[in-house]
């Protein structure tokens, strides 16, 4: 599983012209599902975003989690976090998760958010969205699942 978290003053999505969802101060996450991910995985990712200190004290220092702020969380699935670009010139798509896997993750990565008490919007599973956001720093980062970690244990 692979995120890209943006730090954001305000981000919102938008799908055939129309405002889906929208968001202030907070967190944007892009989220890329993998064959290979579990439930523990999305699980792991949300806390760590929830807990991630990416927002400035009064010191102008990133020691502040979302919650300690009233953050609230974007989540956009975005299997194209997930290309392959190693070889040739068109992106294989080979290590993303198809649709029927990667929507339960997803679902499941909101869900976890959610109960640790975060303010969650999200886009359309699967859907043509345009993505709009100020990103606040810029504060960028990604999270992934370590390669081992996400291995079944038949596969190791």
């Amino acid at each position: 599983m692979k995120a890209v978290l943006q730090r954001v003053a305000r981000a919102a999505v938008h799908i055939q012209g129309r405002t889906h969802s929208k968001i202030g101060r907070g967190q944007l996450i892009l989220l890329g599902v993998e064959k290979i991910d579990r439930d523990q995985h999305a699980d792991s990712l949300a806390r760590k975003a929830w807990e991630l200190r990416i927002f400035d004290d009064p010191a102008g220092k990133m020691n502040l989690s979302a919650q300690a702020v009233g953050g609230a969380f974007l989540v956009v699935s975005q299997f194209t976090l997930l290309a392959d670009l190693r070889r040739g010139r068109r992106p294989s798509f080979e290590p993303a998760a198809p649709p029927e896997q990667a929507a339960p993750l997803y679902e499941r990565f909101v869900r976890t958010l959610r109960a640790c008490g975060a303010e969650v919007q999200t886009g359309v599973f699967g859907a043509r969205m345009e993505i709009e956001l100020i990103n606040d720093g810029p504060v960028t980062l990604i999270l992934e699942t370590p390669n081992d970690a996400r291995r079944d244990p038949v596969d190791r």
